[in-house]
């Protein structure tokens, strides 16, 4: 009889632990006063990923101990542990604080007294002068690249007394022309979607590729390769540019499939 008890504990206790051991989906709510909308929450043992919709609702699996990350540019990054009690209710609530940049007090220029006269005599040295001031046009737009700049001229069409292209009055500037002939025009273009391609690979690697290769194992040397493998799809562009991480990653993902199936196809 007390064999029996002892066996029953015994198998107990096996079912608790391996209950413990096995990843469960776990759904969550984030609460914050400044937005709960694409939040991303990462678990860090399994590299597991999430993100919240707009009322802060999330799914993601995990086990007992595993840490989860709550992150965005909005909120100080949180870190929560999974314990028996979400585990077994398989939800959690989080509360995320506003993440602040204090900037140290400075003084620009002199302290003001209150007294007109008196605070006009003590400024010291000129105001500054802007091309707004002298009547000149100024650009405020973004700063053009080297390639772009050299796109902008070779393409330059000049249209003189208000014509078109193929009416009177139109005209084609001779370097814009020579330019379209000859395809320096065609390789400047190459040249500035190619720049754009390296900037967007390199602040991918930089921001995510080291939490992306830690769930989808790639050799050290072949890494950069598989970037330039997904820099060649048409859509890469358009799918990692000014895209939340959520979205880059579940591209990286695809293209990884891709990518070890090309592997493979080439090695047999």
């Amino acid at each position: 009889m007390l064999k029996n008890r002892h066996a029953v504990l015994l198998l107990i206790l096996l079912s608790f632990q391996m209950g413990m051991s096995q990843s469960v989906e776990i759904k969550g709510t984030v609460e914050s006063t400044i937005g709960i909308e694409n939040i991303n929450i990462i678990n860090k043992t399994t590299y597991n990923y999430a993100i919240t919709n707009a009322n802060g609702e999330f799914t993601i699996m995990a086990k007992f101990h595993d840490t989860l990350q709550f992150s965005s540019m909005l909120h100080k990054t949180k870190y929560v542990v999974v314990d028996k009690n979400i585990l077994s209710q398989k939800a959690i609530k989080v509360t995320l604080d506003e993440h602040v940049n204090e900037l140290r007090e400075v003084t620009v220029g002199n302290r003001l007294s209150g007294d007109l006269l008196k605070d006009i005599k003590n400024i010291k040295g000129e105001p500054p002068i802007n091309f707004y001031d002298v009547g000149i046009q100024g650009y405020t737009g973004k700063i053009a690249t080297q390639s772009e700049r050299r796109l902008s001229e070779a393409s330059d069409l000049e249209l003189k007394g208000g014509g078109s292209l193929g009416g009177i009055g139109g005209s084609i500037s001779a370097t814009a022309l020579i330019n379209a002939i000859s395809g320096r025009t065609k390789m400047l273009k190459e040249r500035v979607k190619f720049e754009e391609r390296e900037v967007l690979i390199q602040s991918i690697k930089g921001r995510l590729g080291n939490d992306f290769f830690a769930s989808n194992p790639l050799e050290e040397h072949l890494r950069m390769e598989f970037f330039y493998f997904c820099a060649d799809d048409e859509s890469f562009i358009e799918k990692c540019k000014n895209q939340i991480d959520f979205q880059i990653l579940e591209f990286l993902r695809m293209k990884y499939e891709q990518y070890l199936e090309n592997r493979s196809d080439t090695e047999d």
